[in-house]
Order: structure tokens, then sequence, then C-alpha cells
């Protein structure tokens, strides 16, 4: 396992030496190998560069929100977002995030299941017919590591939460990872993670997001502005302070899809 520090310090400073792009994102997505000092890990790569443009997001790069959705994960002290810095590459700058490895035999906790057959402890939150028209439920498990990723996705607005944007590292915890559509001031909120729609906050978690509205009047707030808009910031403290008043997970919007598409 490597510590934090040492990832921020290889990332930020270390050879960079691309492997190869991967073909499923829409945007330049590279996978590369980064050494340093003896150090070798790998690393993502997503050049600035390499953008589509977006209508509803013209201000700041995709990069700078992926930036940004790692300063709140660390601020909430969940680890939700692998290590993540922006800095000149191979390509110009772009934002360079800690490669994950998944092990084999760790089970996703989000995915299809036969609508007669959700297993006990998971939320199913869509029905689906496949190409034969059996059933089949999206679901995902009750688990706390996807709770405070859900209380996370509803802070930074994550506009894409999809199953595949789950990661499950052998550490034990969960990440998420592709957080380029996010940080809108208008309510974008899609994900699969709505399972727990409308019940109370964990103690553990309010008390998080009470430190995150204290951190972005100061330091935190600052340093997203880096990466952007200051109404953009702004309405981070708001859904915090949203999310404190209520109490509760947010419900599915009413005026937007609530879940993405590939929904996995």
């Amino acid at each position: 396992m490597l510590a934090e520090a040492d990832a921020l310090a290889l990332l930020e400073r270390g050879r960079i030496e691309i492997e190869g792009r991967l073909t499923d994102a829409s945007n330049t997505t590279l996978r590369a190998e980064i050494s340093l000092d003896g150090l070798t890990r790998r690393c993502v790569y997503k050049p600035v560069r390499g953008e589509r443009p977006l209508w509803d997001f013209p201000d700041g790069t995709l990069a700078g929100r992926e930036i940004s959705a790692y300063l709140v994960s660390q601020a909430t002290g969940w680890d939700v977002v692998p290590p993540t810095v922006l800095r000149d590459g191979p390509l110009g700058p772009g934002a360079l995030q800690l490669w994950i490895d998944e092990p084999a035999e760790v089970p996703a906790l989000i995915g299809f299941v036969p609508a007669y057959d959700v297993p006990a402890g998971w939320f199913p939150v869509a029905a689906a017919r496949d190409d034969d028209g059996d059933a089949f439920a999206l679901a995902h498990a009750d688990d706390p590591r996807l709770a405070r990723l859900a209380i996370f996705d509803a802070v930074i607005n994550n506009a894409d939460r999809k199953g595949a944007h789950v990661l499950y590292p052998s550490t034990g915890g969960v990440h998420g990872v592709d957080h380029g559509v996010s940080f809108h001031v208008e309510n974008k909120l899609r994900t699969v993670l709505w399972g727990w729609t409308g019940k109370p906050l964990p103690e553990d978690a309010v008390e998080v997001l009470d430190r995150l509205g204290s951190l972005l009047g100061g330091p935190l707030g600052a340093s997203l502005e880096e990466h952007l808009t200051v109404s953009e910031v702004q309405h981070v403290a708001l859904r915090v302070k949203r999310l404190l008043r209520a109490g509760r997970f947010p419900q599915p919007p009413t005026d937007w899809p609530a879940i993405p598409w590939p929904p996995i």
C-alpha cells in the first residue's frame, strides 16, 4: 500500500511514460507508468488538450474538476478519490491520478441482478429488461462506504456516477473516479446510488459535513477557486448547508435524468 504523501510526490515529480489510451473514455484518457527514485506505479493521465468542449460546462477544464473532487475528498477524510494532481505531462497540462488495481476476488457492490433475486442487504433503484424480456433490477449494496460516496456525490453535484466509476481497491475501501462533469451550479446529480433516498444522514456524515462547511469558507474554498469559478465554489457550500438542513439523503431530480446512461 502506497501512503498518500508518497503517492502525491510520485504524481507531482515522477517521470511519465504513456502506455496506451483507454478507448472507452469520451475524452482523451491515457494509462501511463510513472517513476520516481526507484518507485514505479501506474496512473491515469487526462490532458486538457484532449477534452471535448461541453456546452453546459463552459468554464474551466474537466481536469480542474477532477482535481477539485480530490480536494473535497481529502477534506472529508473519507478517501473516496484516489490521489490526483494537476501537472504538465507529455501532452501538456492535465489531471494525473493514481491507477487503482482491483483484486479479481473482490465483488462489485453495484450491478444488474434478476428482479426476483435482489441480494439481501441490497437496494433496487431501477427496473430493466434484457433483450429476451427477462426482468432485472439495477441495485447496490447497503454499504456504508457507498453511502459516503453518495453523500460526496451530492456535495460535488456529480452528473455521472456510473457503476463502472466505482472501484474496489485491495485496501478494502471504495474509490470513485471520473469526476470531470461535477460542480455545476445547477442541480445535475445523476447516480446509481439512490438506495438511501430520503433516509437520515449518518451521524458521522453530519460531523464531516459540518467540518467541510467550515473549510469551504477558508483554505478549501481558496484551493477550489484555483480550478472552479467563484459561483461554483459557493454552490458547493450551499449544497453542504442544504444537506445539513435536511439531515437526509437527497431526492432524485425531477427535471434531469436521475440515473446516468449507461448506468454500469
